[in-house]
């Protein structure tokens, strides 16, 4: 190598932030590698917009060539890492095996759908972490709603019109509130039929968003319950069916649809490296470091990464740290060439935003909490500041959103047996802000 190289896994908002960051920093004193398994940044939290038929999918896919200046982009998927001799192996898209040296390695490889031991969940429940995921529920709720205008039986029908979210976070509550405007406005093209779609977000917490604070909660709560969501709280799915699903309460909801939104864990790879672990995270220090490993940095979902705030702790699987952390670990890298100096990770929440669909939203910058348009004119600037790219793209279509009603097109690209819940691992952090 005549330069130095720094091999950045992962494509995510921390892998993402960490090779835009280097590409600025250290262009000159290293060789900068993406290793991604998608040849673009996913923009997580304009997901359920995507599922609900307001953002065309390429909106929110950032790509990686273009974006990133002076960074080579690799597109495989890492399946080893050698920490003695200092190279990552990867499958290529058709099956080449090939590896890559390095001299600095960033881990940050995210985080995938969490499951729980509950019987059927992995048969008939879809999660919703990927594009194609969002694909596959737009065509499936359009899909349902068809077959239930067609319906002969009324049970059917009604089955086929009730769409369950298992999850009541920042995912479960956007995509249950995005739906029911969704599958309100299909229902207005379809004048047989008879009966309105139902959306239920259920959760073992007490309240929705209970990671929040409690006016974005009950915010968030009277818009859900005013559309007609049917919110259940302290309660979740006991088994799911092909014909429904079976509540902790021990009544049974028949239903064609669950999306399970209940949260991440960290990608399983890392439990493969053979480095410590906290809660499925590698141990890093302070400056995102590996123990033993100085040249070895971690970062967002799949970092432990200590909470200097809060002492003991470690922080929040969330994408505002995903994308700081990121940034922090290339400036270390570069100080570590002689440019600037390392800094430890230290954070200051700038406030959370929840986007309820129409014209609801929920939202607390720099602590001042807001709802209704307020909130949502601060949500929907938010995102097009956090965006790398695709800004004017994402602005014309919240516009015409306004203006025109969505298409009820039926694509059929992403089948229901592409998107297995067990095995989606897509290269991004938790939705959450």
């Amino acid at each position: 190598m005549t330069k130095p190289r720094v091999v950045i896994v992962g494509a995510g908002f921390a892998g993402y932030h960490a090779a835009r960051t280097l590409s600025r920093l250290a262009r000159d004193r290293a060789e900068i590698v993406l290793l991604s398994t998608t040849n673009y940044f996913l923009y997580l939290p304009l997901l359920p917009e995507v599922a609900a038929g307001v953002l065309e999918p390429g909106r929110i896919a950032v790509p990686l060539t273009g974006t990133l200046d002076s960074v080579r982009v690799v597109i495989g998927e890492a399946d080893h890492v050698d920490l003695q001799n200092r190279w990552v192996g990867f499958t290529q898209p058709e099956g080449d095996r090939n590896r890559l040296a390095y001299d600095r390695l960033v881990l940050a490889v995210g985080s995938v759908n969490k499951l729980l031991p509950i019987p059927g969940v992995t048969e008939y429940a879809r999660g919703f972490r990927s594009l194609p995921e969002a694909l596959y529920l737009h065509d499936h709720v359009i899909r349902q709603i068809e077959l239930a205008e067609q319906a002969e039986d009324p049970v059917e029908q009604q089955a086929r019109s009730t769409f369950v979210v298992v999850g009541a976070g920042y995912t479960g509550t956007e995509v249950a509130a995005q739906g029911q405007l969704f599958t309100d406005e299909l229902v207005t093209q379809r004048p047989r039929m008879s009966i309105r779609p139902k959306w239920m977000l259920l959760d073992v917490a007490a309240r929705v968003l209970p990671e929040l604070d409690q006016r974005m909660s009950r915010t968030a709560d009277r818009v859900l319950r005013r559309r007609g969501v049917d919110v259940r709280m302290g309660t979740s799915v006991a088994v799911a069916t092909a014909d429904g699903v079976k509540l902790t309460d021990g009544e049974f909801v028949p239903t064609c649809s669950l999306v399970w939104c209940v949260g991440v864990r960290p990608d399983p790879f890392v439990a493969e490296l053979g480095l410590r672990t906290e809660k499925g995270r590698l141990v890093v220090d302070e400056y995102l470091s590996v123990p033993g490993f100085p040249e070895v940095y971690a970062c967002g979902d799949a970092a432990a990464v200590p909470d200097l705030s809060r002492p003991g702790e470690i922080c929040a699987m969330t994408a505002q740290h995903a994308q700081r952390q990121g940034k922090l670990a290339a400036h270390n890298i570069a100080a570590s060439y002689g440019q600037g100096r390392r800094r430890p990770y230290r954070h200051h929440d700038l406030g959370w935003v929840v986007d309820l669909g129409g014209r609801d939203a929920a939202a607390n910058p720099l602590k001042v909490p807001l709802s209704g348009l307020p909130a949502k004119a601060v949500t929907r600037g938010y995102h097009l500041l956090a965006m790398p790219g695709n800004r004017a793209r994402v602005g014309a279509d919240w516009l015409l959103d306004a203006a025109l009603p969505r298409s009820a097109a039926q694509l059929g690209l992403v089948p229901a047996n592409a998107v297995p819940l067990e095995s989606s691992s897509p290269e991004v952090p938790a939705h959450t802000r």
